[in-house]
């Protein structure tokens, strides 16, 4: 890979010298910016002097979300750059033009679109329903299609025009699509556009993919992984920077599907405990990565490149294809809804808060669930308020429960007095590595250790929770 320095950087300004700021007078388009990572790239530029146009939708302040353009466009132009806030919903085309036309007639021209924008639901194909699918299409797919085709005609009279899309590499490990098929289509579909206009606009306009290494901290995290996701997580700065060095280089580097984090190595930065929320904390990788479990953790020293050009995207999917006989620990994020059909055990199911013990010595999982019991208090139930389902597989296999909702709470085998919250698949096993601290139940999840329906949020509530049983387990 390019390095800044081993190239004369093209400006989208009149030619500096290399001690002037990169991206001074450059206009970039980014969709998504009013918070976020879109921010964050937003305001890296800022700092340059870039001008900058704001095309999100939030233009009211959002009950639960910080941010809108026009509050973005304040932080902008504190940092030191120029703000065009516009309101703009990709599924709009006409919003697009529109915005697309002010940013030519306020700043003269566009150097730089930042396709951010994106729509989620980590849901089964049984599970998506067709608006959600809609959205997913429409914003990532289509949305980035049309701003491209929108900023293109201006982007090509830039002296150093650049596209890039927040969107993953390639990998066709069919890991990454059975659990969340349509999310993984519409994100694949963004990546897509990379690999069609890097080679359409070869020599034109540059066109590249940047990805995280590991989660990000935004208001999309904290809405999928709860209270207390944000210390497994890095902060936006990690995508700025590494969106900086891609957008200050020249227009033949194109058609690249770069990580941040090997980016950011290899332009000689060594210390990434910056970038983290919680320094020292292990880190949640991201999704489309085939990480070991192993090293969840991110650790600091060596790392493999998976920045990939598109001369080599080919054996990139090849090689995607021929490690799945070794891919049994790989890291996996989705909430599969496929539940095998519950298990007819022989025997009465006991009432309320009992627990099927028997010999406890000679069953685990019975004994975890004892001591559970025994471990409950009003104040898990006060702060809870959610009723889990375990159905496991394997020695003890069969129907168990956690009620942290009823009364002052309840565990054992057979099904919740209430209806569960939350569904949990799993084998018998790895509940008891859950349950004991040998297992974290996000990793867990992630790696396709288990599988979860219901309530995301409360689902991984139970991490926190889970930290206060160990001590008793």
């Amino acid at each position: 890979m390019l390095k800044v320095n081993d190239v004369q950087v093209l400006l989208c300004s009149p030619p500096l010298p290399s001690t002037f700021r990169k991206l001074a007078g450059c206009t970039l388009f980014i969709t998504g910016a009013s918070r976020g990572i879109g921010k964050a790239i937003a305001l890296k530029a800022a700092k340059d002097g870039a001008n900058v146009v704001i095309a999100a939708k939030t233009a009211e302040p959002h009950r639960t979300l910080q941010g809108t353009i026009y509050t973005a466009a304040a932080e902008i132009e504190a940092a030191g750059g120029k703000a065009l806030p516009c309101v703009v919903n990709v599924r709009e085309e006409e919003q697009i033009i529109n915005a697309v036309e002010k940013a030519v007639k306020t700043f003269g021209g566009i150097d730089i679109l930042v396709n951010n924008a994106s729509a989620i639901s980590l849901t089964g194909t049984l599970e998506t329903e067709t608006k959600k699918v809609n959205l997913m299409m429409e914003v990532n797919v289509r949305g980035t299609y049309l701003t491209s085709k929108t900023c293109l005609p201006y982007l090509k009279k830039s002296r150093n025009p650049h596209i890039l899309n927040l969107s993953p590499p390639l990998n066709l490990n069919p890991l990454w699509f059975k659990n969340h098929c349509a999310y993984t289509i519409s994100k694949y579909g963004m990546s897509m556009c990379v690999l069609g206009m890097a080679e359409e606009f070869k020599g034109e306009v540059a066109v590249n993919a940047l990805w995280p290494k590991t989660a990000i901290h935004t208001a999309a995290m904290d809405m999928l992984g709860g209270s207390g996701v944000e210390k497994q997580c890095r902060k936006t700065d990690i995508l700025a920077d590494a969106a900086y060095c891609i957008l200050t280089k020249p227009k033949s580097f194109t058609g690249n599907f770069i990580i941040d984090e090997d980016l950011l190595r290899e332009e000689g930065v060594k210390d990434f405990g910056v970038y983290a929320i919680a320094p020292g904390q292990p880190l949640i990788p991201d999704f489309f990565l085939d990480v070991p479990i192993d090293t969840a953790a991110v650790k600091e020293g060596g790392y493999g490149r998976e920045s990939t050009s598109l001369d080599s995207t080919q054996a990139m999917w090849q090689k995607s294809f021929s490690h799945l006989a070794e891919k049994n620990n790989v890291i996996h994020v989705g909430a599969s809804q496929e539940f095998k059909e519950e298990k007819k055990l022989s025997g009465s199911q006991p009432e309320g808060p009992k627990v099927n013990t028997g010999s406890t010595s000679a069953k685990p999982v019975a004994e975890t669930f004892r001591v559970i019991q025994g471990a409950m208090s009003e104040e898990y139930v006060r702060t809870t308020q959610g009723v889990f389902q375990f159905e496991l597989s394997g020695d003890e296999g069969g129907t168990w429960y956690i009620d942290l909702k009823t009364n002052g709470g309840s565990a054992g085998f057979g099904k919740p007095p209430v209806t569960a919250d939350v569904f949990m698949s799993m084998s018998s096993d790895d509940f008891v590595k859950m349950f004991t601290g040998k297992l974290k139940p996000t990793m867990a999840f992630m790696s396709g250790k288990i599988r979860i329906k219901g309530n995301m949020a409360l689902a991984l509530k139970l991490e926190k929770m889970l930290t206060q049983f160990n001590s008793k387990l």
